[in-house]
Order: C-alpha cells, then sequence, then structure tokens
C-alpha cells in the first residue's frame, strides 16, 4: 500500500510566506512624517497632550516625538513666531507668545464687542428687564416686530427661550448667564436701576387701546409698526 505524504517544502515554508506578507502589508502603510503630523495633531488639541500620546498618534517611539517636540520649540523661538510650543501641566500645547498678548486681547475684546445694532441693545434690555417674557411684549414696548433681532440675541447666546405663558401658550425668553458674564455682572439684581423707566405692561396696554393701537399679545407676535432688518452691523457694545 502506497503512502500519500505531503511535499515538506510547502509544510515548512507557508508559514515563511504568510509572515513575509503580514510583514509586506505593514510596511505599505504609509507613515507620516513626524514634525508635521505633531504640529496638525496639537494646532487641533484642546489640551495638553503628553510625548506618550502624540507618540501613540503618530506612530513613533516615545524618544523620537520628545526630540521632534524640543526641536520644533526651539525652531518657533528661534524664528520669533508669533505662537510658541510648550510643555506644562504635564504635556505639550500651543500657546501665544507672551509678548504679542495686547495684540490678541485687543482682536477678542475689540472683535466680540460693537457688534449689536441699536435696535438688538434696545429689545436685550427689555428681556432683561421684563424677564421671563415673550416676543410680542417686547415689540409692544419698543413698537417694532423684534423676530428678526430676537434671533439675532438667540443665535449669540445673550437670550434662551423659558418656557411658555400659561395663558396664551406664547414662548417666553430670559437673558443667559454669558450675558451677565459680558457686561460684568455677577446676578440680576447687579443690574442698573433703569427697571423704573420702562413702562409697565398694564398702563402700556391701556395706553394702546385708548389709541386703537393696541397689538395682539397672544401667541407668536405680529408686527406692530414696522419690522426692524435682523442685526448684521456693528453698532455699539454689547
Amino acid at each position: 500500500m502506497t503512502e500519500t505524504v505531503a511535499p515538506r517544502e510547502a509544510t515548512e515554508e507557508a508559514p515563511e510566506e504568510a509572515q513575509d506578507q503580514v510583514e509586506g502589508e505593514t510596511l505599505a502603510i504609509p507613515q507620516a512624517e513626524l514634525r508635521p503630523a505633531l504640529e496638525a495633531v496639537l494646532m487641533v488639541a484642546d489640551q495638553p497632550l503628553d510625548e506618550v500620546a502624540l507618540a501613540t498618534v503618530a506612530g513613533y517611539p516615545v524618544a523620537e516625538v520628545l526630540g521632534a517636540l524640543q526641536g520644533l520649540a526651539a525652531e518657533y523661538d528661534e524664528a520669533g513666531r508669533g505662537f510658541e510650543l510648550r510643555n506644562v501641566a504635564g504635556g505639550w500645547r500651543f500657546y501665544t507668545r507672551e509678548e504679542y498678548a495686547s495684540v490678541v486681547e485687543k482682536f477678542v475684546l475689540d472683535g466680540q464687542q460693537a457688534r449689536l445694532t441699536q435696535a438688538a441693545l434696545e429689545t436685550l434690555a427689555v428681556v432683561a428687564y421684563k424677564q421671563p417674557v415673550s416676543r410680542s411684549r417686547v415689540s409692544a414696548i419698543r413698537g417694532v416686530n423684534v423676530d428678526g433681532v430676537m434671533r439675532t440675541l438667540l443665535t449669540r447666546g445673550l437670550v434662551e427661550e423659558a418656557g411658555t405663558d400659561q395663558e396664551t401658550g406664547a414662548t417666553l425668553y430670559r437673558t443667559t448667564s454669558y450675558f451677565l458674564e459680558r457686561i460684568g455682572v455677577t446676578s440680576l439684581e447687579d443690574l442698573p436701576e433703569l427697571a423704573p423707566f420702562v413702562p409697565d405692561m398694564e398702563d402700556l396696554e391701556e395706553e394702546l387701546i385708548a389709541t386703537g393701537s393696541a397689538p395682539d399679545l397672544g401667541g407668536e407676535p405680529e408686527p406692530v409698526v414696522a419690522s426692524e432688518p435682523e442685526d448684521d452691523e456693528p453698532a455699539a457694545d454689547a
């Protein structure tokens, strides 16, 4: 009886061929250049990253990553760039260079101020002193439709929804903590005493009824006098 034996060479070479294929696949994966890769990651990081985390992402040894980070920091210092790479809080992160802090401060402050129109400021003041208040009531106090301006204040985070009116079902609005932060107070109690200069709704409604121009204060507002454009042009500080 003849015994069939598998070729020895085939069984021995198979593992080597498989290993070659695995190694070939590994080598086929392109590896990003280290320094640009570190810059790209650090550019979007919202907190300091240590060498281990960066090495894991970039696919390089920790020691090599550390050397590249130190090299980048020295390169930025030598070139006098407006930013620097610092190792703080156990990790690396980009920071504005100290000598340019005043320029950045001016950009941040001036860039975020002088963007609300007079109409938006007036609307914001009414909400601040009459909150929670519906758009229709704000429109009645100001004498114009404030839909566009209210959308602007909502988008900028100065005003937020505060439930609905139980009687009319209209959406109520109030100022946000960001509003307090922007004007530099800790609570609504710290607002200047301007409320006495804003007419009470009862008095205003009586006056409007007497003149025959009272708006519908139920539900969503209708134009009272005229519609204002959205707040898209700088006019005054927030």
